[in-house]
Formats: structure tokens, sequence, C-alpha cells
């Protein structure tokens, strides 16, 4: 597929930021100074923004390519993100998205399957693939059938006899509307008032984890100025059908659950222990909406390895 070209501004950044309730300081256009050792010099774009994207890319290229009718005819449900963040993207830095040809597999089931990497200024900013499948490829072994109700736990709370922390949140067109246009994919494809059509993009409910998490670390008094966390990677799984029929004011239980570090789970084969989270979006009646395990690392790792490199 022929590269296509984009642009963030920092309006996109703070558009995208605000709706989801991310207050990461990366992305703040004056707050990224008072990071310990930033080497990014200035605010960066949102991994979830890359993210929308790619998936509003990936819709037109499906729709191009008729495999929008493959996914409907063959019950593909999940549509599936596996994201690699190579290095940031700053606003006006011009960048390129490419798609690979779809290559589609039977065996062991069927899939669709496309690479997409994302480019800047000779460096690769973004590595993954994008999969349609019959059933979640990520965290498919978590069992949450035996949580209680999440309706009746308190907000920003620990579930009983588990080690997930919730917090709730609430879908709003505006939000939505604010982040697709943030991530330069055309809102008018999504909802038209008119013709009362809605139709939810898949990874706004999972940006929503961000903010969670920054809520958690801040309930755990992290020093987000000199101790900041950068993401590594994303595994999203989606349930499209669930999406579908999302609405204005539906509510989102995001449940995240922090796994002990280990020295078999490393970036790149190097001595930085990874920081892995299992992140799950549930709908009010306890419905399974999204499935995500994030990889992040501490900023000041990642420059002692590239100082150690030099």
């Amino acid at each position: 597929m022929k590269e296509n070209l984009f642009t963030f501004e920092q309006i996109h950044i703070e558009v995208a930021r605000n709706a989801s309730d991310d207050f990461n300081l990366f992305h703040d256009k004056h707050k990224w100074l008072e990071i310990t050792h930033n080497p990014f010099k200035g605010p960066i774009v949102l991994g979830f923004q890359l993210n929308t994207l790619i998936e509003y890319q990936m819709r037109l290229y499906r729709e191009a390519h008729h495999e929008d009718e493959i996914i409907a005819d063959k019950q593909l449900r999940f549509s599936n993100y596996q994201t690699i963040f190579v290095n940031a993207l700053r606003p006006r830095q011009e960048m390129s998205l490419d798609i690979k040809k779809t290559l589609i597999s039977t065996i062991p089931k069927l899939t669709l399957t496309n690479r997409v990497s994302i480019k800047s200024q000779g460096k690769t900013i973004l590595l993954g693939y994008k999969k349609e499948t019959q059933e979640p490829l990520f965290l498919t072994d978590t069992d949450l059938s035996a949580l209680p109700d999440l309706n009746s736990l308190p907000d920003k709370t620990f579930v009983p006899d588990s080690e997930f922390f919730l917090k709730r949140k609430w879908l709003h067109n505006g939000n939505v509307k604010n982040f697709l246009s943030g991530s330069l994919a055309e809102q008018s494809d999504y909802f038209d008032e008119l013709t009362q059509f809605t139709h939810y993009p898949e990874i706004f409910p999972c940006s929503l984890t961000s903010g969670v998490l920054l809520e958690k670390a801040r309930l755990e008094r992290h020093d987000f100025k000199a101790n900041p966390m950068v993401y590594t990677s994303h595994d999203i799984s989606v349930d499209r059908l669930l999406v579908k029929q999302l609405k204005n004011n539906d509510k989102v239980h995001v449940l995240v659950k922090q796994l002990p570090e280990s020295k078999d789970n490393t970036l790149n084969h190097t001595r930085i222990l990874l920081r892995t989270y299992e992140c799950f979006g549930l709908l009010e009646n306890q419905e399974v909406l999204f499935r995500i395990k994030l990889n992040l690392v501490p900023l000041e790792e990642i420059i002692k390895n590239l100082s150690a490199k030099s």
C-alpha cells in the first residue's frame, strides 16, 4: 500500500489527552520541561492516538479491498492491535504510515493480518500488526467470571479478593469525536447527528486505560517528574460486536493489574525490567469490551541503556 503522510500539531495532542483524561506530563506543552532528563525536547504524541490513526486507516483499507465483507461473513468478531513503540513522535514532525498487503491464513483459524509501521525523519516510530480473528488474541486465559458486581464497589479501589484496581469511566460522544479528530480520523465517518448514526471507534474506550493507570499511580504517590514511565508496547483485543452497541453515557469499568517484575520479562533482551499491566474494560453487565496488555519502563533506564551503548 502507498504510504500516507500525516502531521500532528500540538492542538491534536491537547484535544486527545483531554478527551481521554490522560494527564501524563510527556504530552503537556508546559510540563514536559519538568520531567527529569527528558530526552524528547518537547511534548510527544499519545500512543493511543497513533493506534487510533492506524484503526481509521485500516478501516479505509478494509473497505477499499472489500475485506469488511469477509470480516462480517466469517464473523471475525475481534479486532487486535499489536504495537511496539520504538521512538517518540513530536508535533509538526511529518510521519508516514505504511500498511502492508493483507495476509489471510486459515491455520489454526481464519485470520486477516496486516503489518503496519510508522516512520518519521528516517526513524521508525512504531511497528506492529492489525489482525482480525474470531477469538481474542490477548489475555484469553484470564477468567473474570468470579468478580463481584462491579457496580456495587467504590470507585478507585481494589476489587476484593483480586489484584485489580477499579476505575469507572463514562463514554461521551463529544469526547469520542474529539479523540478521533485529535488522532487525524474523520469523525463524520463515525457520527452523524442528522441521521442519528453512531458507531464508536474501537480504540477510544481502550485509551481510557492510560488515565486509569495514572490515577492508580497518583494514589500510590508516584513521582511523575522524577520517575516518568514510557510505553514500550500495546497488545489490544477489542470485541467489535460490543463496540457496535456502545452509546453516549455508557459506563465502562476499567480494571488494571500490575504483574510482578521479572528478569524473564525485559526490554529487547536488555537488563531493563518491563512493568507489565493487564487491563480490561467491562460494560455494566460485565461483558468484556477490551483486553490490553501494556508494557512500560522507567525513562531513566532507557537513558542509561543508551548511554552505555554510546
